[in-house]
């Protein structure tokens, strides 16, 4: 057994990944991705690019999928903490429009691993979030799609505190619904 625990979620095509953390006096030090570990897991998808960002809190950054070019995303927070949430928008699955989601921080270095086929999005809950995050294809703007962050035929339960103001890009304002949105056949 690896030092990389990796546990599916009760939607097919998404995995919580939590790594070993060996932790001493003098800090820590954790493997965050191990290629043995995760094929291990069944795991077998190939990165080709690491992105990071800096968001403030109440930024909700999502639903995003890439259509022709979909991305898997391994994804993890390394300063302060966040929501995550994936939705199923492969037409054919039994968990079509389902949602799932979690907090990852730095304190948990929970990782969450997102197949080809979802939306993706999250919600900063702390000051600040820097958000890592691996992925299987190449970023294509002009092939990038979304779908509404608060479509209630979704339903996420996006944990926002009461007053907190949420803050979103112009295009993360205008998504249309699951319904009126692009589905992976």
């Amino acid at each position: 057994m690896g030092k990389i625990k990796v546990e599916k979620c009760p939607i097919e095509g998404l995995y919580i990944i939590e790594p070993t953390v060996f932790g001493d006096e003098r800090g820590y030090f954790v493997e965050t991705y191990n290629q043995k570990d995760m094929e291990e897991a069944g795991l077998t998808m190939k990165f080709v690019q690491d992105n990071q960002s800096m968001s403030v809190k109440g930024v909700l950054r999502g639903l995003h999928y890439q259509k022709q070019y979909p991305q898997g995303k391994l994804v993890r927070v390394i300063r302060g903490r966040v929501f995550d949430a994936a939705v199923d928008l492969r037409k054919h699955s039994a968990t079509y429009g389902k949602w799932y989601g979690l907090e990852l921080s730095a304190e948990n270095k929970k990782q969450f691993y997102i197949s080809e086929g979802f939306a993706h999005g999250f919600l900063v809950l702390s000051d600040e979030a820097e958000f890592c995050y691996k992925v299987t294809d190449f970023y294509h703007p002009d092939d990038e799609g979304g779908v509404a962050f608060d479509d209630p035929d979704i339903g996420i339960a996006w944990p926002m505190e009461e007053g907190m103001k949420l803050i979103l890009s112009e295009k993360d304002k205008h998504w249309k619904g699951l319904k009126d949105t692009f589905s992976f056949t």
